[in-house]
């Protein structure tokens, strides 16, 4: 498989995890998009001068995870974290207010964490492991193991009282 493949694979592959995690950074949509594609472009030149790059999809995290963090001391973008979600029409008015309430006491749950649980979290359920998420947030492995940790216990905390 030559580079061109490989790198349109792995664009394939994580495109829009990566792009999602971008937003977590409360970047404007189109920033995002263009983040992600900026991404996937530096993964190709690196890998086209022959660097060695042992997990692509780790790495490619790390360089959104950087150019946001710029992008964001640059422009000293602050916000909330935001999850969209919709309740199902076909669901009784009182499943609808059920889910509606989860749905609020989660995003206040999201809301309470610090950025970097909240990004140690979202990472973790995008199926990366701690060490790949250590690499990509630059803190230590035990400092993942923390910062998810602690996310867990208080969105459990504030979902279940």
């Amino acid at each position: 498989m030559n580079v061109r493949q490989r790198t349109e694979e792995i664009y394939r592959e994580a495109r829009e995890d990566v792009y999602h995690y971008l937003l977590t950074f409360n970047l404007p949509q189109e920033e995002a998009q263009d983040t992600t594609q900026e991404a996937f472009l530096r993964l190709h030149a690196a890998l086209t001068s022959g660097e060695l790059i042992r997990n692509p999809r780790a790495w490619v995290f790390r360089v959104a995870h950087n150019m946001a963090v710029n992008t964001r001391v640059r422009e000293k973008v602050r916000g909330e974290f935001e999850e969209s979600e919709t309740a199902d029409q076909s669901a009784s008015a009182e499943q609808r207010m059920l889910k509606g309430e989860q749905i609020t006491k989660m995003r206040e749950g999201l809301r309470s964490l610090s950025e970097q649980q909240r990004r140690s979290l979202y990472l973790r359920a995008e199926g990366l492991r701690y060490q790949e998420i250590a690499g990509i947030m630059g803190v230590s492995l035990s400092t993942v193991a923390e910062y998810v940790g602690r996310a867990v216990l208080r969105l459990r905390k504030t979902i279940h009282g």
